[in-house]
């Protein structure tokens, strides 16, 4: 018999079952990459986590017998809503078996829990932070997971949500840079070039001096994502969280920022790809499995740049152009071999244009689904 029930935050067992189930299903995949351990339960912490000072979210656990066979949470993000002009849930940490009762007896919880909060549509997967990543898998499953920077799912997922009556929202396409195919067409170094007498290249030496100017790089997000689907207007307590989580990654070498006088306007954010690392981990932060994480931060041959952007009135006027050259910066001008630049929503035309003439190769693509209540 399938039982579905509501998760209390506040339970350690409840807590437990719903965060152990995707360690279990993943059980042998060598692409899944489990999140920490800590960073897991913070999403299920109202104390903790910055979207709960906002925004609402509920939790679900299906099981047969004493068994969790799925697992989902609901939410309702209203900077997100009001920032669009929405009134939608979203759903977020699916994950289930191939068995369709499943699926749909957790959706049904989902579909009423919003209901009941006067919303008409859901989608998803989107999750509570700006670093969450967007979407299913429904292209690329035989790529490991970046990090926990996207998410990794089995083939069935799209499936299931198309058998509950969801449609395609929006995608989000990855891309791969290698230094061997990359090509830096002429013309954007001389658009560059040109831009430089307005704009300057701004590095911060230490994390220390990173973490200072956080808050206005905090500023510049939100600015310069204004107009696309997955935007929201961050508070301070969510870049100060967003600094948190990625601080243990941060080389402040491979962090670029452009000036325009004393005013931050476009960023290039680049991380170490330490995912082999996660994946030994197992979501677990043991002695060891520090030790290995610093190791391969040094020591990586693949970079992932999650994260470029310029405020709109310097794009069209040598803005990008600055951005790719500091992208070409991070793929041929330092250890790195590979570059993953993860999910540029296919919204964004022109990106996706002057990526592909950069040589960037899609590898992957996430779905957005959503379906009216």
């Amino acid at each position: 018999m399938l039982t579905i029930e509501a998760v209390d935050v506040r339970s350690r067992r409840d807590v437990r079952r719903f965060l152990d189930l995707p360690h279990r299903l993943y059980r042998g995949d060598p692409r899944w990459v489990s999140p920490l351990g800590a960073e897991a339960h913070v999403a299920l912490n109202p104390e903790r986590h910055p979207f709960y000072e906002h925004s609402e979210a509920s939790f679900f656990v299906a099981r047969r017998s004493a068994e969790v066979n799925g697992r989902l949470g609901v939410l309702v993000h209203r900077p997100y809503n009001r920032a669009h002009g929405t009134t939608s849930a979203s759903f977020t940490l699916f994950e289930c078996e191939d068995d369709e009762d499943t699926a749909a007896g957790l959706f049904e919880r989902a579909f009423d829990w919003a209901r009941d909060r006067g919303l008409n549509r859901i989608v998803g997967p989107r999750g509570l932070g700006a670093l969450d990543g967007y979407g299913v898998l429904v292209d690329g499953f035989d790529r490991p997971q970046l990090m926990t920077m996207t998410n990794y799912n089995p083939p069935s997922y799209p499936r299931l949500l198309e058998r509950l009556g969801f449609g395609k929202e929006v995608d989000f396409v990855s891309y791969e840079l290698d230094r061997e195919t990359f090509v830096m067409p002429d013309a954007i170094r001389r658009a560059a070039a040109r831009a430089e007498p307005r704009l300057r290249l701004v590095r911060y030496p230490t994390r220390r001096a990173l973490v200072r100017a956080a808050r206005r790089i905090g500023e510049t997000y939100n600015r310069a994502f204004v107009d696309n689907w997955e935007y929201y207007p961050l508070t301070d307590r969510e870049v100060d969280f967003v600094v948190d989580q990625v601080r243990p990654l941060a080389d402040p070498r491979l962090m670029t920022f452009i000036a325009a006088g004393d005013e931050i306007v476009g960023f290039v954010l680049a991380f170490p790809d330490v995912s082999a690392a996660l994946r030994s981990m197992r979501g677990r932060l043991t002695p060891w499995g520090v030790l290995r994480l610093l190791r391969e931060r040094a020591h990586a041959t693949r970079v992932a740049l999650n994260g470029a952007g310029i405020l709109p009135e310097h794009q069209g006027h040598g803005g990008n152009a600055m951005l790719y050259v500091q992208i070409e910066r991070a793929v041929r001008e330092s250890r790195f071999r590979t570059a993953e630049l993860p999910q540029v929503a296919e919204t964004a035309v022109k990106m996706r244009a002057d990526l592909e003439r950069l040589g960037a190769r899609p590898i992957k693509r996430h779905r957005v689904f959503g379906r009216d209540l």
